[in-house]
């Protein structure tokens, strides 16, 4: 856990899709699944331009401005994620905090409506394949609750939102771990992967931090409502 924090949990702001306007709330759904095939060609876009095609030149330089602008308390646990197809690599990120002996985890479904599980990894943990496409660790690894979450995406805005694949997993994950102490979610994403706002309803959770190839983006008045505090470098 990240000391000297309350946990308060991130609120929604006002917005036309919020009650008091059902006409609006229908039309959400529908404005994400437009994004979501939208987005998927930006990204893919993104990462094909990258020398080799995956986003290396990218994904070395979210690594850098991330390590730059936080400062990962030694006993803090870091998740990631095992990229799949063309999402931002974390793995340059996992390799250089694996170097320093951060304890990491990676994410694993384990059931539809369910939050993710995390269990631990180290470079030389081997992976099984799961849902989706992906790869997790076996069942033996250990359970490990993240204070820091590296997240995937499809589209975000500077409001701190993002536009996932529309299972929820990880909106009802930081939901439950924000209900139980703070923890800092941080998006990893190409700059290309920006929109000037995501479609957002009830339950959808807000990012602490958005790295791209290009910057550190800090949403407006996340500070007192999350466990960003104090991490960041001066």
């Amino acid at each position: 856990m990240i000391s000297g924090q309350r946990p308060l949990r991130h609120r929604l702001p006002s917005h036309p899709s919020f009650p008091g306007h059902p006409e609006r709330m229908s039309e959400i759904p529908e404005a994400k699944a437009a994004l979501r095939r939208r987005s998927r060609q930006r990204r893919r876009e993104a990462a094909g331009g990258e020398a080799g095609g995956a986003g290396a030149s990218a994904a070395a330089q979210v690594c850098r401005r991330l390590l730059e602008s936080l400062a990962i308390p030694a006993e803090a646990a870091v998740s990631g994620y095992w990229p799949l197809r063309d999402e931002l690599d974390p793995r340059p990120i996992l390799s250089a905090l694996a170097a320093r002996g951060q304890r990491l985890c990676l994410p694993v479904v384990v059931e539809a409506g369910a939050a993710l599980v995390f269990r631990a990894w180290r470079p030389d943990t081997l992976l099984e394949p799961a849902a989706f496409g992906t790869e997790v660790p076996g069942p033996d690894c250990p359970v490990v609750e993240p204070d820091i979450l590296l997240v995937p995406l499809l589209a975000f805005d500077r409001r701190g939102y993002r536009l996932g694949y529309g299972g929820g997993f990880y909106d009802r994950t930081l939901a439950a771990l924000r209900g139980r102490r703070p923890v800092v979610a941080v998006g990893l994403a190409f700059a290309a992967q920006e929109v000037a706002e995501v479609p957002v309803e009830a339950g959808d959770e807000v990012l602490d931090r958005i790295v791209t190839e290009q910057e550190v983006l800090a949403p407006p008045g996340l500070t007192a409502r999350s466990g960003i505090d104090g991490l960041e470098r001066a």
